[in-house]
């Protein structure tokens, strides 16, 4: 099993080219989004924009800028937080799983939300074997 999984220096495995870049992004997004210092920061646009309101007579276009800069920044931190979220409900299920199967969990589904998707799908696939040969074994 460990042999097929190649680990890299960040607990996952080597990166794998076009998809590695987005789960990098969602995992780092994910992970600075639920900073304090990232809530300061939007706090304190919120505020520049209300006290600029006189400055700009409370015009529409005043009000736009708002709307449409938190318009498309929820619209894009959905999908990056969703992809986040996927990935960690597919390790919480393998080492479930894990535990469930042998009631003593690897070493390796220690770190198993930090592999890339094709590792994540290998192991499910692994472990979904493991439960049928149990099932079997179980029936006979």
């Amino acid at each position: 099993m460990r042999g097929s999984l190649t680990a890299s220096s960040m607990g996952g495995t080597a990166a794998n080219g076009h998809s590695d870049w987005f789960r990098t992004l969602a995992v780092k997004t994910a992970f600075y989004s639920g900073r304090p210092l990232t809530f300061t920061i939007a706090v304190a646009i919120v505020l520049i924009w209300a006290v600029t309101g006189p400055v700009f007579n409370y015009s529409d276009t005043w009000q736009l800028v708002i709307n449409t800069g938190t318009t498309i920044v929820t619209f894009l931190m959905v999908f990056l937080i969703q992809a986040t979220q996927n990935r960690d409900t597919t390790a919480v299920q393998l080492k479930l799983d894990e535990l469930i199967l042998t009631g003593k969990a690897r070493n390796l589904m220690v770190a198993v939300e930090e592999l890339s998707d094709e590792d994540l799908d290998l192991l499910k696939k692994q472990i979904k074997m493991r439960g049928e040969r149990a099932l079997e074994k179980s029936n006979a």
